[in-house]
């Protein structure tokens, strides 16, 4: 049975594998060594504060997809929007309704906290992520463009 459940501290090693998954997923090569992105993992969601959060569906203790979210402020007028960074199966658990079941999770968790909108992106070749947002009933918001600096050195002086 798949559980949704916060991540805890205990849960690192197993985020941090999962996530070299998803890096392996965007054609990213890993470029730390496990027990680094453990820490960069443990740094980002179990600090005071913490950078992150992270719900994780389980099937029996197995890590079976991970949605990583942050809050931003402010959104409508002075209220917070929950924004979605990553929402990430396992890949021996896709099409197992597990992504839907975090979407769920997700929404609680920004209606919980008084979030007055969810926000996220996904690539434009990830055409199976665009489909199965429409399968859920979600449409592509027309009015943002997205930018993104990686080069960040220099940029602040």
């Amino acid at each position: 049975m798949i559980t949704v459940s916060p991540a805890e501290p205990g849960d690192a090693a197993a985020i941090a594998a999962l996530l070299e998954e998803l890096n392996r997923f965007y054609g990213t090569a890993a470029s730390q060594s496990p027990g680094r992105r453990v820490a960069q993992v443990s740094e980002a969601l179990f600090t005071d504060p913490p950078a992150a959060y992270a719900l994780l569906a389980r099937d029996v203790g197995r890590l079976a997809g991970l949605a990583a979210y942050s809050f931003l402020w402010p959104a409508v007028q002075a209220t917070r929007s929950l924004y979605l960074k990553e929402l990430y199966v396992h890949s021996a658990y896709r099409r197992q309704g597990i992504g839907a079941l975090l979407m769920r999770a997700i929404f609680a968790k920004a209606a919980e906290t008084g979030c007055s909108r969810i926000e996220w992106t996904t690539d434009t070749g990830n055409t199976a992520a665009q489909a199965f947002y429409a399968r859920l009933g979600l449409s592509q918001h027309p009015s943002k463009v997205f930018y993104r600096v990686e080069d960040i050195a220099g940029r602040g002086r």
